[in-house]
Parts: C-alpha cells; structure tokens; sequence
C-alpha cells in the first residue's frame, strides 16, 4: 500500500511526550516516521478529513501494530468515519496492550454504535469503570446517560447525569460535555423547560466548542457572559437555582433503576 504523503510542517515533535515514551521500542527512525504519521492523523481528523486520517493511522499502525497509542489512534478514526466494529476491535486491542482501561468510555460508545445499550451501561457499572480518573468517569456516565435514552429509560438517564453535577466541577473541561447531556436527557424526558436551563449552562460553560449548545440556543458571545453570570450553582436536586434562572416548578419524577457511573460531541451515537 502507497504510504500517504508527509507535510513538510508535519514533525515528530507534534505529537505529546507520552506517545514518544510508547514509540521508544522502535528505531529511532521508524519512531520518527511513526510519530509523524500519528500528527498527520490528528491535523486530517480536525480537519474532519477522515480518508486522509485513515490512511496516516494504518500506515503507523502497520509500522508499530503492538504501540498501543498507535492502536488507539487508528481505533478513534474508525470511531469518527462511525465504523463501530472496527473502533471496537481496535480500543479492544489498545487497551489489552496498554494495561489500561482509559479507554473504556469509547469502548462503551461503540457498543453503543453498534446497537448494544445493554452493554454499554454493563460497563459503566463494572468494577473497572469505578477506578478510572475524574475526568474520564465524567465521559462515561454520558454514555450511560445516552444508553438509557437508547432504551426509552429517559428519567433514567436524567437521575444518572443528576447524580453527577451535585459533586463534579464546574470549572472543569468536562463540565460542558455533563451539562449539555442532561439537556439532552431532561428533553428526552419531556421536561423541555429545564432542557433549556442546562442548554445554557452548557454554552457558557463550553469555552473549548465541545458542543453546539451556543448554535442550539442562537446565542453570540454577549449572551454567553449573561448566561455564564446567571447560570447558577446545582442544588441538592442537582438543578440550577436562584441566579437568574426560571424558577423550577416541575414536580421530581420517578427516575426507575438509576446508575452509578462520556459527539454533547457531534462524533459518535451519543
């Protein structure tokens, strides 16, 4: 197979430090070319140009098949070109190779993809998931959140997120992605008003345009700032309260068997 051509500003040095360590069981020459094919992959994936990003990932990983980075990386272009059996099979062998369950929020969106909600939130409650970091909990529990709408559990899927923003951060990257995702689960579950309420948290909070939450609400940047100022802190009920917002009047609703346990992204099934 032809390899895709390098860009002469594509380095090595593009890629983070910890994929460096992954490649060190190579040459150093293959190490190069293998970390700039991996650079070459994330400039066509935000470029949304995912042929060209298929072709650098399966050249790299033919070259470094056992770098579970390299694994990884050509797992998440088969995972944005929504080609969910072969995300899978790929993130399956990232994570056998790596030791590490990180991956497990994808792993769990896949399944999702490939019509599996089941299995999904069987992940989002396995022992694994309860050990990953902050960060990465907060991408599962999204996943589970958009399983239990797959399945028509829509108060589910509320109760899930609910549970999460009473203790989560704020201030954190994550923030936008939780927020914009109970919008989605209130909406699915009839509660229109309050799916607004969490619309704007999660515009105000989404410095990093995770979401198209500021496209939903047709707000510009001016708005964001008065949405970000009345946005409110999450009440024990894990609903926004006294400043600013509509005043809640919904009734609490039965939210049926809750759960424990993250394309907001466009990319994926979510």
């Amino acid at each position: 197979m032809v390899e895709p051509e390098l860009p002469e500003h594509i380095t090595a040095d593009q890629v983070d430090r910890s994929v460096h360590r992954e490649l060190r069981t190579l040459s150093k020459e293959n190490a190069e070319g293998v970390a700039r094919h991996l650079a070459a992959t994330a400039e066509a994936l935000v470029a949304e140009d995912y042929d060209l990003a298929l072709a650098h990932a399966q050249n790299a990983s033919r070259r470094a098949g056992r770098v579970p980075v390299v694994r990884e990386t050509l797992g998440l272009v088969h995972y944005r070109r929504a080609e969910w059996a072969k995300a899978l099979a790929e993130f399956r062998t990232a994570r056998r190779l790596s030791g590490s369950d990180h991956l497990l929020p994808l792993i769990a969106d896949t399944e999702r993809g490939l019509g599996r909600p089941e299995r999904a939130i069987e992940i989002g409650g396995s022992p694994e998931a309860q050990r990953l970091a902050v960060a990465e909990r907060m991408e599962l529990a999204v996943v589970v959140s958009g399983a239990r709408r797959d399945l028509g559990q829509a108060a589910a899927a509320v109760q899930t997120l609910r549970d999460i923003v009473r203790t989560m951060d704020p201030q954190a990257a994550y923030a936008a992605r939780v927020y914009y995702a109970l919008a989605d689960a209130l909406e699915a579950d009839g509660r229109d008003d309050q799916a607004q309420q969490w619309l704007a948290r999660a515009a105000a909070a989404d410095v990093e345009a995770q979401t198209d939450a500021a496209e939903r609400l047709g707000v510009g940047v001016e708005e964001l700032i008065d949405l970000g100022d009345a946005s409110g802190e999450p009440d024990e009920s894990g609903e926004p309260h006294e400043t600013g917002e509509p005043e809640e009047t919904t009734e609490p609703v039965e939210t049926g068997e809750p759960t424990t346990t993250a394309d907001g992204r466009e990319e994926g099934p979510r």
